[in-house]
C-alpha cells in the first residue's frame, strides 16, 4: 500500500506565493530575480515560468518556449487535482500576450474561490521611458481587467502614465496617478520610479478604506547612470514580502535599501573585474614585451 501523500498546501504565517513571471537560463529577470529573495523572507514560492529564454531580450538574440493560456491552465488544474492549489499570494510579472493574460485573470478568480483573501500584486510590464514592451493591446486588458483585481499595483512612470492615460511630470501629478489607480481597484499603488530633475522618486499610496484619503508618500533616490535589468522585478517581489508584515511605507524603504546595495554591489563588482581585467591586460602586455626583449637580446 503506498503512503499517503502529505500536501504543503496549508497556510501559514508568512505565506504561499505563486508566481507567474519570467524565467531566463543565464541573467536575473523575472522568477529568477523574484523567488530567491521571497524564499529567504520566508515564503513558500511556486514559480510558473510564463516564457523559458536562453537570457533576456536586450542581447541580439535569444531562443527559448513561450507557455500559452491553454498550458498555464493545465498547470493550474493539476494543482487543483492535488489539493495544491491554496496560496495567500499571486504575483504577475511579464505577459507577452492578451490570451495568456485573459488566463492568468482566470487564474485569480480561482485562486480567490479557494481563498478570498487571496492577496494579488501585480507588476503591469508595459514598457519604460515612452517605449512598450509589449504588444499595444496588451494596455487595455491592464487598464479594463487586471488593476480593477489587484490588491497591490508597482507601475514604473510610463506604465503608470498608460495605465491612468495622465501624464506625470511632477510629484504632485504621481500622487494624482495613485488616487486615479485606487479608484479603479488596488488599495496599494507603488510607482516604482518617476524621473524628476536626474534623480528617481518612488510614490507610494495606501488607501485603507475605500473612498477614504490614502497615506502617501515619496522616498527620493540617487539615479546611477547605468542600465539594470531585473531591478523591477526584484522590487516587486521585496514590497509583497515585507508589505505582508509592516506597512507599506517601510517596506518600500526596506526594500529601496535592499535594491540599492545589489545595484551597488553590482556596480563595484563591474568597476573590480573591469579594474582587474585592465591590470591583467596590461601585466600581459608588459610580460610579452618582456619576453619580446629578451629573446632579442639572445
Amino acid at each position: 500500500m503506498a503512503p499517503p501523500i502529505l500536501s504543503l498546501a496549508l497556510p501559514s504565517e508568512t505565506g504561499r506565493v505563486l508566481s507567474i513571471q519570467s524565467h531566463t537560463v543565464q541573467g536575473y529577470v523575472g522568477n529568477k530575480s523574484a523567488v530567491f529573495p521571497l524564499q529567504l523572507l520566508g515564503y513558500d514560492v511556486d514559480p510558473v515560468n510564463s516564457v523559458q529564454f536562453s537570457n533576456h531580450t536586450g542581447y541580439p538574440t535569444f531562443k527559448g518556449q513561450v507557455l500559452n493560456g491553454q498550458q498555464l491552465w493545465e498547470l493550474m488544474e493539476g494543482l487543483k487535482a492535488n489539493d495544491l492549489l491554496y496560496y495567500t499570494h499571486l504575483l504577475t510579472g511579464y505577459i507577452g500576450s492578451v490570451s495568456f493574460l485573459n488566463t492568468v485573470l482566470e487564474v485569480v478568480k480561482k485562486l480567490r474561490s479557494i481563498n478570498p483573501k487571496l492577496t494579488y500584486v501585480c507588476d503591469p510590464v508595459l514598457g519604460d521611458e515612452g517605449k512598450l514592451y509589449v504588444p499595444p493591446e496588451l494596455v487595455e486588458v491592464y487598464r479594463e481587467k487586471v488593476v480593477p483585481v489587484a490588491s497591490m499595483l508597482t507601475p514604473n512612470q510610463f506604465e503608470a502614465e498608460q495605465l491612468t492615460g495622465f501624464r506625470i511630470v511632477s510629484e504632485h501629478d504621481g500622487r494624482e496617478a495613485c488616487n486615479k489607480l485606487h479608484a479603479a481597484g488596488p488599495a496599494k499603488v507603488v510607482i516604482t520610479s518617476i524621473n524628476i530633475d536626474g534623480h528617481l522618486l518612488l510614490i507610494g499610496s495606501h488607501e485603507k478604506e475605500k473612498g477614504q484619503s490614502p497615506d502617501q508618500f515619496k522616498i527620493l533616490i540617487p539615479k546611477i547612470p547605468a542600465y539594470f535589468t531585473g531591478t523591477g522585478d526584484l522590487m516587486t517581489a521585496l514590497l509583497l514580502g515585507w508589505s505582508n508584515v509592516i506597512s507599506l511605507f517601510l517596506s518600500n524603504f526596506e526594500s529601496v535599501i535592499f535594491l540599492f546595495h545589489v545595484v551597488f554591489y553590482c556596480v563595484s563588482f563591474f568597476l573590480f573585474m573591469q579594474s582587474r581585467n585592465t591590470q591583467m591586460i596590461l601585466q600581459r602586455q608588459q610580460s610579452s614585451q618582456y619576453q619580446a626583449c629578451r629573446y632579442v637580446s639572445w
